[in-house]
């Protein structure tokens, strides 16, 4: 390996492990850094910079993953429920919706929903735990309440799910955009508990990592069946993504919710930016 390739391997490891912290903190996965830099700084196709942002994404979701589900984080009744309405919306999305629907009208509109959605979360942002929150009929009766303990608060916090159904709309909708636009559509994931079911932000981030690996394994073998999930890239970036998200979640159970969401609302904006950037055919 000559100095040149080892100072490029190095780049890419650079940025996919701080893909990686961003992820598991956020709950979008490591894409959110990756797909913009190794298209945009490192000069790689988008189909190659997508096809190993999704093995990172699978990566960020059993790193991060598995360690808010040790720590009780992740509410995975609330991840299993919420995930068939976004593989019914995927599957809907890509095998009827597709061939009619203008792509590039899509991404600016979904820029825009993202974008809008920055306003509610900027509400709340100093916000620590939601407040008078009570659990609504579906979520008695699926038993989708919980608790953590908050290593920040040193104390074990208990929660309630409301609006299940809206939550449900808004998964059908990640998984139709999912399936039309090929992307994560992990945004919209943890907004739906966030916004919605009104869960605290370090919950719904952490079951947003676990379900962006159930679509991430899904989306990559289409990837690897059209060759596009190359092993010289996705090396590094995998190994990265997976220590960066390590080192994300470490940071993240030490945030207040009130700092993850910051981190989220920030992550909000540029992925809402890069969809409309997308539509509007804008390279940077």
């Amino acid at each position: 390996m000559t100095l040149a390739s080892l100072f490029w391997v190095l780049k890419i490891a650079l940025i996919s492990c701080a893909g990686g912290v961003v992820g598991a903190i956020s709950g979008l996965g490591g894409g959110i850094v990756i797909v913009p830099v190794l298209t945009i700084f490192m000069g790689l196709p988008i189909e190659d910079a997508i096809g190993a942002s999704i093995v990172s994404v699978i990566a960020v979701s059993s790193g991060a993953g598995a360690v808010y589900v040790r720590d009780h984080i992740t509410n995975v009744r609330i991840a299993m429920f919420l995930e068939l309405s976004t593989a019914t919306g995927a599957i809907f999305g890509a095998a009827v919706l597709a061939r009619y629907l203008n792509a590039q009208l899509l991404s600016i509109l979904f820029g825009i929903t993202l974008l809008i959605s920055l306003i509610p979360v900027m509400f709340k942002i100093g916000d620590e735990l939601p407040k008078n929150i009570t659990n609504d009929r579906l979520a008695n009766f699926l038993k989708l309440q919980g608790s953590y303990f908050d290593k920040r608060m040193n104390r074990e916090v208990f929660y309630n799910s409301a609006h299940v159904p809206p939550a449900m709309g808004i998964m059908f909708v990640a998984g139709l955009m999912a399936g039309i636009l090929g992307i994560g559509a992990g945004v919209l994931k943890v907004l739906a508990q966030e916004i919605a079911m009104k869960l605290p932000t370090k919950v719904s981030t952490a079951t947003s990592n676990f379900m962006i690996g159930v679509t991430g394994a899904a989306a990559a073998g289409v990837y690897l069946r059209r060759g596009l999930v190359l092993p010289y890239l996705v090396v590094p970036v995998a190994t990265s993504v997976l220590l960066g998200a390590l080192i994300g979640t470490k940071l993240m159970e030490k945030m207040s919710n009130s700092g993850v969401r910051k981190v989220f609302a920030v992550a909000l904006g540029v992925v809402g930016v890069e969809m409309l950037l997308r539509g509007l055919k804008v390279h940077l």
